[in-house]
């Protein structure tokens, strides 16, 4: 995979190199420091899996740099990161197809992971930017949701309205469909073609949505609110 990190602090930016390439993202890495140098590596290598602008660096002009890179480069997929997650930035950015908004107070383990995240397809936000709720934390394997941590997944498209008043998206009704059949977060990796953390947030989400302490109990609400056919 090719993932181009632009941002003009140079600390900043050699120090997430150098922990994505001692990380398990397996990607060729190369950096900007400002707009310009963006297009003109983009020109060169077009091909890139995943580009992240820093939002306030020169030749960003706000949103417009980004819209720049989707008029040039409409097949990219094209990441914001800045100092803060203002939720005015992640709504506007989110509502023009930013695929994912990193703020760089995440963790350098969280922010890894984000990134890890949407190199798999996923979309990636700070907060439920369509509310005041902060999605549920998966950064660390044991720890409970907590409303300072910036963490969360934004839902896809098209996802499944259920009369209990939640949603479930097509990814957590597929996580779901394997784990009401007893199957680890390993296998159910193994099956969808994802990694296993991937696959522990939907679980958490899933704890979220149903109100479930554990496994057991997202099954049998799964089943309750007829959300699984039980004879898949």
């Amino acid at each position: 995979m090719k993932l181009l990190l632009a941002d003009d602090h140079t600390l900043f930016r050699d120090a997430l190199v150098q922990y994505i390439k001692r990380s398990d993202i397996e990607a060729e890495v190369s950096v900007a420091k400002d707009m310009d140098g963006v297009l003109k590596l983009m020109q060169q290598e077009p091909d890139q899996d995943l580009v992240l602008l820093d939002l306030r660096m020169p030749g960003m002009n706000g949103m417009q740099g980004f819209k720049e890179m989707q008029d040039k480069y409409p097949d990219v997929r094209v990441g914001l990161m800045s100092g803060v997650a203002e939720v005015e930035d992640v709504r506007a950015a989110m509502n023009l197809g930013a695929v994912g908004y990193f703020p760089k107070t995440l963790s350098g383990k969280a922010l890894l992971k984000a990134i890890q995240l949407v190199l798999e397809g996923e979309r990636f936000v700070p907060i439920d930017h369509n509310s005041s709720a902060v999605m549920p934390s998966y950064f660390a394997d044991d720890a409970p949701p907590k409303k300072s941590d910036y963490s969360g997944m934004e839902e896809q498209q098209d996802p499944l309205s259920v009369a209990q008043g939640f949603r479930l998206t097509p990814r957590e009704e597929d996580v779901l469909m394997h784990l009401v059949h007893g199957k680890t977060n390993k296998e159910i990796a193994e099956s969808l073609g994802l990694q296993v953390v991937t696959i522990k947030l939907h679980v958490r989400s899933l704890c979220k949505k149903l109100d479930a302490k554990n496994r057991t109990q997202v099954a049998m609400k799964a089943r309750q609110y007829g959300l699984i056919k039980t004879d898949k």
